[in-house]
């Protein structure tokens, strides 16, 4: 027989991926733990944002038939009963998302149990499932959720305003301060790193061409962020590269402690630290560890136990069984029916 299936897409900066998972197979949501993909595509450009935000056609256009694909391999008879879309900037850009997407992927998929997310609620259920404390999500950008699964005080959300405004200790807040460190180098500017400049040199090819290559850039927050691990592999050898880490590391803990459910005991909270940055370890892990316990004396900081797409496969697999018991709202966790 073949299996109902969840549907999970993840928005994000660098990339779009869509998974799918039995609805009923993995055992409950509830404790948190990953569902098993049968399938998943990965797009390597991200999602577009215009005047009106999130682009929905440009999303569609990749999702539907993908997500076509992925459910005709599971099986002849195979449905999707119920879909979760994560999308970075679902807050403040996702208008466009909220208005198109619940009718196209009914008519699209035939379900019309859909959950429109913020991309941190996504990256928290994926973390912690049902576990009340804070997840730090950082890629390209950085955002930090946390609740008490409360629906009286909901979520507490930090940061993710984006690379001009925030995401403070993301990929590309580090690699702008890598680069910034190089610019002064190669100007002979105090606080500049010969040992950055010679890698944005192998990167990006002589510095002087840098701001026609970055500039008109509409993925420039994926392109600063791709300079990030070029600033880890420095850290080591390089103090100004060390500092930088340090200095990111003081930014995502305040945005930890921001979030952090205050009513348990400290000893009882976690931290889940989650996203493609965590991928450089411990020259950004050590100094995030030793911020945290001056911030949070006595909180745990613990591992995701999945990322963002086990995080939209969880949420789908709740819906499809009426057992969703994370905070529902307008703009973090909108739920249609």
């Amino acid at each position: 027989m073949a299996p109902d299936l969840v549907l999970g897409v993840d928005s994000g900066g660098s990339g779009l991926r869509i998974a799918v998972a039995r609805a009923y197979g993995d055992g409950s949501p509830a404790d948190g733990a990953p569902a098993r993909r049968l399938g998943e595509v990965d797009f390597q450009e991200p999602v577009r944002t215009g005047p009106g935000g999130i682009d929905a056609g440009d999303l569609l256009a990749r999702l539907l038939p993908a997500a076509a694909s992925l459910v005709r391999a599971a099986g002849p008879d195979s449905r999707c009963v119920a879909v979760c879309v994560g999308a970075a900037g679902m807050v403040a850009l996702g208008d466009d998302l909220r208005a198109t997407l619940p009718s196209a992927l009914a008519r699209a998929l035939g379900t019309n149990r859909l959950a429109l997310a913020s991309d941190a609620v996504t990256a928290y259920a994926g973390a912690l499932g049902r576990r009340p404390g804070a997840v730090v999500a950082a890629g390209t950008g950085m955002i930090a959720m946390g609740t008490d699964l409360t629906a009286a005080t909901g979520w507490r959300r930090a940061d993710g305003w984006g690379h001009l405004l925030g995401d403070c200790g993301s990929g590309a807040w580090i690699g702008r301060a890598g680069l910034e460190a190089a610019m002064r180098a190669y100007d002979g500017r105090p606080g500049g790193s010969t040992a950055l400049l010679a890698r944005a040199e192998a990167v990006f090819g002589p510095v002087t061409g840098l701001p026609g290559k970055l500039y008109p850039r509409s993925d420039r927050p994926a392109v600063l962020a791709s300079f990030a691990p070029e600033v880890a592999r420095c850290a080591a050898e390089d103090k100004f590269a060390a500092a930088i880490l340090d200095e990111a590391a003081h930014h995502i803990a305040d945005a930890a402690a921001a979030v952090c459910p205050p009513e348990a005991p400290r000893s009882e909270r976690e931290v889940a630290y989650t996203g493609g940055l965590f991928k450089m370890g411990e020259p950004l892990l050590e100094p995030l560890r030793a911020a945290l316990a001056v911030r949070l004396p006595g909180v745990r900081l613990v591992a995701a136990a999945g990322d963002p797409l086990d995080g939209a496969l969880l949420i789908a697999s709740a819906l499809a069984r009426d057992e969703l018991r994370l905070p529902t709202d307008a703009r973090l966790l909108h739920v249609t029916d």
